[in-house]
């Protein structure tokens, strides 16, 4: 039977849903910190869903503007209106505001944001009435960012890191860890080959953080490894889809250092 995703429960192996949740009860914002694809944003949502609360979020990039979080005026039939962002929508509601990958955003953004942030927890609409929003006393905010390391981010001013006084750090799991997350997405009986895929992925994962290639394989890699082993692909070439072509990226010499270690690791 096909499993569906949404139905899936979050593994929390190193107990973030506790520490959000203290951090919620004291009214404190939260940032989650770790690369690509360990978990966050499922995190950010089964905490949510736990807790019964409100979800909203926004993802940041260099495309990121001021009115996606603030809002815009608008202009329809002749008459001017004020289409809310999803930051001030989040503070009349009372809901969790999810800010992914904030370390992508522009500084001018990050300065409206900082206003709403700050003690007050308050905002001057000045792209319309000029009215001081304040939000609800149950509004929370998560954000995570992802290493310096990660293409397009950048370095978070000082002040912004100080709105987020509760910090996790997310790394990649243990290995067992991550083998009980991936068995939760197949079928089969594959744990074995599984288990040297995790293992290949952990190997490539090292080489990324000295820098010795050039990109480090996500939870969602190893995941997409078993769900081709349920579809009767071999492992060493379920490998080479998943891990090894898209090093292609880099040229030549970074496919075959990475082809090669999937050679020595898949014989058949």
């Amino acid at each position: 039977m096909k499993k569906v995703l949404e139905e899936i429960q979050y593994l929390d192996w190193n107990n973030s849903n506790q520490i959000i949740k203290k951090a919620y009860e004291a009214g404190l914002f939260v940032l989650i910190i770790g690369p690509k694809g360990t978990g966050k944003t499922s995190l950010v949502r089964d905490f949510a869903k736990i807790n019964n609360i409100s979800l909203e979020s926004i993802n940041f990039s260099l495309r990121t503007r001021e009115s996606h979080l603030v809002g815009t005026k608008t202009l329809t039939d002749g008459t001017v209106s004020f289409d809310e962002g999803i930051l001030i929508k989040s503070m009349r509601s009372g809901n969790l505001l999810y800010l992914d990958e904030v370390n992508a955003a522009e500084a001018d953004v990050l300065l409206r944001l900082d206003e709403a942030l700050d003690d007050r927890r308050q905002i001057v609409l000045k792209e319309a009435t000029g009215e001081v929003v304040k939000a609800k006393e149950d509004w929370f905010v998560i954000a995570t960012i992802n290493p310096l390391t990660h293409s397009g981010t950048k370095e978070l001013p000082p002040q912004i890191l100080s709105r987020f006084p509760v910090r996790i750090r997310l790394e990649y799991p243990p290995e067992e860890i991550e083998l009980d997350i991936v068995k939760k997405y197949v079928s089969g009986n594959h744990e074995s080959e599984i288990i040297q895929g995790i293992k290949l992925a952990n190997t490539l994962r090292q080489a990324a953080a000295v820098e010795e290639l050039f990109y480090s394989p996500s939870l969602r890699e190893t995941i997409a490894f078993g769900k081709l082993l349920d579809k009767e692909v071999s492992p060493r070439e379920a490998a080479n889809m998943v891990f090894g072509n898209v090093y292609t990226q880099w040229g030549d010499i970074e496919y075959q250092k990475v082809s090669d270690i999937i050679t020595s690791m898949f014989r058949s």
